[in-house]
């Protein structure tokens, strides 16, 4: 069973194949022709049409029911005046057809300085070749009619060709030219716009566009047809935009509209002119107007009467308290100590235990000198106040000032029990005249009584 049969048993109703073909020419130009011979055509096969006065080359731009619908909007009506595709374009029709093409720029070039020549009135824009190099279509713009009849003649004994003129709107022309947006885009009007409605200024004010003619104009010079666009949508969101044709009545003063939001439905004003804009809903510039009518005054733009600005600010102050409870019960996050902060040995002892320190658990200071680096800082600048670090021996001794013996009375060295103190110079067997002379202790490698024998 065919495809087409399986559909027709399932109830599915057939498309049928339309015959009509879209062909697009230079300069976005569409045109449509019939598929007699229902040739296989895809989009962009090169074909080669039937045209009033020869052949003529093109691309396939569009087929099946879509052409159909294009047909129905541009109104153009299915009859005999659609002429015929005759085949796909091979070799020898293109390279025909290029050769037409390269004749066009010089063409042009030379029909401006004829028209300089003649002082016409108009601007050539194009010249498109037909595709058997038998006839030239030369477009152009002008604002006023303009009178081409001797242009024609001289063109046709230049050229040997026959010639058509074809005037053309700035639209039109901008089309055919191409070019890139201030969107970033390619322009509409050289890609899919092919009616070109009237765009004024009035399509500006709607959409609270600033009516900057540089802003609003586009390549051709005149309004952008994409203001068109978006018209309908904002006449649709007017409609509950009330109308302010004088300023509201307030005791503030006289209030002058600013500013529309059209889609939020806000509406700024101000005091006198002041820099100051206040907003409001539209629902209440409609309550102020009615107030308005009956020869009152509202107190300001939010509010009807004095009492109720007092209410607002209670309901204000009110909310201000419930958001002060609500951050005062968080808790405070605590701190992590870190390793660098922790105390040290010294601050946590206790500070009695610092101040007694017993002679057992000290190290012994005068037995062992060379100990005296490793002993903390305090506890070395209370043993020694000094500066020198390492003091010596003799200045750790603390001797008491002696005075000088009498020979004549006797030294009252002894006790009462007739024992001489441990002290004494007898005791240690050392002459006190020579412990008098010797205030440093020997050298090395010195002969300790040389200074005694001398």
């Amino acid at each position: 069973m065919n495809s087409f049969d399986w559909l027709s048993h399932l109830g599915i109703p057939q498309v049928d194949n339309f015959d009509i073909v879209e062909v697009k020419f230079k300069g976005g130009r569409k045109e449509y022709f019939r598929n007699v011979d229902y040739l296989s055509l895809n989009t962009g096969d090169p074909v080669v049409v039937d045209v009033p006065s020869g052949h003529h080359i093109g691309y396939v731009s569009l087929q099946g029911e879509l052409v159909r619908l294009q047909m129905q909007k541009r109104k153009i009506r299915n009859d005999d005046n659609i002429t015929r595709i005759y085949r796909l374009a091979n070799e020898k029709d293109i390279e025909k057809w290029e050769e037409a093409k390269n004749r066009e720029i010089p063409t042009l070039y030379r029909c401006k300085q004829i028209v300089d020549e003649l002082g016409l009135q108009m601007k050539m824009s194009d010249v498109e070749y037909q595709a058997d190099n038998s006839k030239a279509t030369f477009y152009y713009s002008a604002e006023d009619r303009v009178d081409f009849r001797e242009l024609i003649k001289v063109l046709a004994g230049e050229f040997k060709i026959r010639v058509e003129m074809r005037q053309i709107s700035l639209r039109q022309e901008a089309g055919r030219l191409g070019g890139i947006g201030v969107c970033g885009r390619e322009l509409c009007c050289s890609t899919w716009l092919v009616d070109f409605k009237n765009v004024t200024t009035s399509a500006a004010r709607y959409q609270n566009l600033s009516l900057n003619p540089s802003k609003l104009s586009g390549q051709c010079g005149r309004l952008k047809c994409c203001l068109n666009y978006e018209l309908d949508t904002y006449m649709d969101a007017i409609k509950d935009i009330p109308s302010i044709d004088r300023p509201l009545q307030t005791e503030q003063g006289p209030a002058k509209l600013q500013k529309t939001d059209i889609f939020r439905k806000l509406m700024w004003f101000s005091y006198n002119n002041d820099n100051d804009w206040h907003s409001i809903t539209c629902e209440r510039v409609k309550e102020i107007q009615a107030i308005n009518e009956k020869g009152l005054k509202v107190f300001n733009l939010q509010v009807d009467k004095a009492d109720e600005l007092e209410d607002l600010a209670a309901q204000s102050t009110r909310e201000l308290e419930l958001l002060d409870k609500k951050f005062a019960k968080k808790k405070k996050k605590k701190k992590k100590r870190s390793k660098d902060t922790r105390p040290s040995e010294a601050e946590q002892k206790p500070v009695s235990q610092q101040g007694q320190g017993s002679k057992s658990n000290r190290p012994n200071e005068e037995s062992n000198p060379s100990d005296i680096s490793r002993r903390p800082r305090a506890d070395f600048q209370e043993k020694n106040p000094s500066s020198n670090p390492q003091p010596n021996r003799e200045n750790r001794r603390k001797k008491k000032p002696r005075s000088r013996p009498n020979p004549n009375q006797k030294p009252n060295n002894f006790n009462q029990q007739g024992a001489e103190p441990k002290n004494t110079p007898s005791a240690q067997g050392e002459n006190p005249q020579e412990q008098k002379k010797r205030k440093f202790p020997p050298r090395r490698n010195q002969n300790p009584n040389k200074g005694s024998n001398e």
